[in-house]
């Protein structure tokens, strides 16, 4: 079996996978990250989302030969401590019923925030049409984001802010 190394959640990562393995699989079954889901196989339900480069993409479809020397980032790595401003709106206003989806939801939201910080319902449906949630929390799903770009906002211009002041 090939070997393939990429960066996940920030530390770089060996595994010896058959190349056409989903990363869905290497990263449930070969590295134990038991956040991201298995939802349909077949890309349609974002259960499995989790960042590439950057970008929201479904692991259940990416072969894992094809992420060599890329960045993923799963559920496990949004945040150190389980408090990024998405996890802490989850939580505040209890979006998840069921929950399973919710891993696939908050990578695609972080995607969304970290490409537009400030977005509209519009860009916030657009951005989250493709992930399902069988409980129907879309109106939560959408305050929860909205909820943390205003927290990241105003944690931006605190900080801003500070710098401003210690150039002075």
């Amino acid at each position: 079996m090939p070997q393939v190394t990429f960066t996940l959640n920030g530390t770089e990562t060996t595994v010896d996978a058959p190349e056409d393995m989903p990363l869905l699989w290497v990263l449930r079954d070969m590295l134990d990250l038991k956040g991201t889901k298995f939802g349909c196989g077949v890309s349609q339900c974002g259960a499995c989302t989790v960042h590439r480069n950057g970008r929201a993409v479904r692991s259940c479809q990416v072969r894992v030969s094809t992420v060599e020397g890329d960045e993923v980032r799963t559920i496990e790595g949004l945040s150190p401590d389980g408090h990024h401003p998405l996890q802490d709106a989850w939580r505040e206003l209890d979006v998840p019923q069921c929950g399973y989806c919710q891993a696939g939801q908050l990578m695609a939201a972080s995607a969304l925030l970290e490409r537009n910080p400030t977005p509209t319902d519009e860009d916030i449906d657009s951005a989250m049409n493709r992930n399902l949630c069988r409980c129907g929390t879309y109106l939560r799903v959408r305050a929860g984001i909205h909820q943390a770009a205003r927290r990241m906002a105003d944690a931006a211009a605190v900080s801003s802010n500070g710098s401003e002041e210690a150039d002075r």
